[in-house]
């Protein structure tokens, strides 16, 4: 499945997310490494297999296995983290103050440079809207030299993955509720 096949999956009501994804898959501001890597961890995030087999198959192939494996390791990370650290900051109190005791060994070591884990930390907690990952990624982020433009790509990225992901999941529930749905008289 290549992206174009994803497009073509998309209703005509979705015009704007395939124009979108069009423009995304040569986002200019981003290395080729970071633009894959996040399509990749987004795609994984966002949990739709028509979307993730699209954005595998197009995006994989310019990653080095270290790339891909670090994407993979952002996108399981992030999605506990992403959960943990929402908790903890829509609850507040004592929580703050306690050690997570959650293992996140991973994140020392991801195969790839700092900035590019964090940039792809960021895409994931995007799509899974942990506004305390997303204030300190884009923390270190924007300490590693990112500039605003690059960081909101990122998110860009993320959100259309996302978006991309609800509406081929919609459909499908739209397609599978079809012969119990009334019809118009």
């Amino acid at each position: 499945m290549s992206l174009e096949t994803l497009k073509n999956a998309l209703p005509d009501y979705a015009r704007d997310l395939k124009l979108n994804l069009s423009s995304l898959a040569a986002e200019p501001s981003l290395s080729a490494q970071q633009r894959a890597g996040t399509f990749v961890a987004a795609a994984l995030a966002s949990r739709n297999d028509v979307t993730l087999r699209a954005v595998i198959a197009e995006f994989a192939p310019q990653l080095s296995p270290e790339a891909l494996n670090g994407a993979k390791i952002a996108a399981a990370i992030m999605g506990m983290n992403n959960i943990y650290y929402r908790f903890v900051h829509l609850v507040g109190g004592d929580y703050k103050t306690l050690p997570a005791k959650l293992r996140m060994n991973a994140m020392a070591k991801p195969g790839v440079e700092k900035v590019d884990f964090e940039l792809w930390s960021l895409a994931v907690s995007a799509v899974n809207g942990c506004g305390m990952c997303l204030e300190a990624h884009e923390h270190e982020l924007r300490k590693a030299g990112l500039g605003a433009e690059q960081i909101q790509a990122a998110v860009r990225i993320a959100a259309t993955v996302h978006a991309i992901a609800v509406t081929l999941e919609g459909e499908q529930a739209l397609s599978d509720a079809a012969p119990a749905l009334p019809t118009a008289a």
